[in-house]
């Protein structure tokens, strides 16, 4: 294949891929905020794209979620995403482990108008989870911190969820290394390959990954419960 064919399929695939933004994710004056606090604050942009985003809101509208739970916040973007999916009297929690991000977060919260349906607890993932257990059940969960702590994230995901919930984590694609092991594989992409591998294997979950056409790196992981 040449290399100008190449190029025109690249470019075929952004155009699909706008016009899909366009007409079925459009970003408006609260998400561009949260982008724009999160880029003022010094934050990674790499958060999800808005086709992602939406597709989180459809999972949580097809659970009817009332309850979500999200682990790693970033700036507040697929919290915004996820929260406008929820009922009036829904509730998302989100888990940052930086004070200061977190000050960003409840800032695009509310700016979003997202804010009375949202809480933002701060620490460490892994010492918050088990004082969740008395709000459990979570309708999903979203993953999309770092990632040597996924299969951690998964077990503590499966215990606060319910049959029927859906649990979603972000970066599983990885250009492909997160799915087998490699012997000078860095701990990000062992907890991925764990990760994926768990959710393929385990008997109480239904799973899919999910690969971007554009960008392989920000594959998502889907897994409902089937038993809990």
């Amino acid at each position: 294949m040449s290399e100008n064919t190449l190029e025109q399929q690249d470019e075929q695939r952004h155009r699909i891929e706008s016009t899909i933004s366009h007409l079925f994710a459009p970003e408006d004056a609260g998400l561009h905020g949260a982008l724009q606090a999160a880029k003022d604050a010094g934050l990674p942009e790499i958060q999800i794209n808005p086709i992602q985003g939406k597709l989180l809101q459809v999972f949580a509208t097809a659970c009817q979620a009332h309850k979500i739970l999200e682990i790693g916040s970033l700036a507040g973007y697929s919290g915004i995403w996820l929260a406008r999916a929820l009922p009036a009297d829904g509730h998302l929690i989100t888990l940052e482990i930086n004070p200061q991000h977190a000050e960003v977060v409840r800032s695009s919260f509310a700016n979003a108008g997202v804010g009375d349906k949202t809480e933002v607890r701060v620490g460490n993932a892994l010492e918050l989870l088990p004082t969740l257990t008395a709000e459990a059940p979570f309708d999903l969960i979203f993953i999309d911190a770092d990632k040597a702590s996924y299969p951690q994230y998964l077990e503590w995901a499966i215990k606060l969820s319910r049959t029927g919930s859906i649990i979603i984590a972000d970066n599983c694609v990885r250009n492909g290394i997160a799915f087998q092991p490699t012997a000078d594989m860095d701990a990000d992409t062992a907890g991925l390959v764990k990760y994926n591998q768990l959710t393929r294997e385990d008997p109480r979950l239904t799973t899919i990954v999910l690969a971007n056409d554009n960008d392989y790196t920000d594959g998502l992981n889907v897994a409902v419960v089937k038993a809990n």
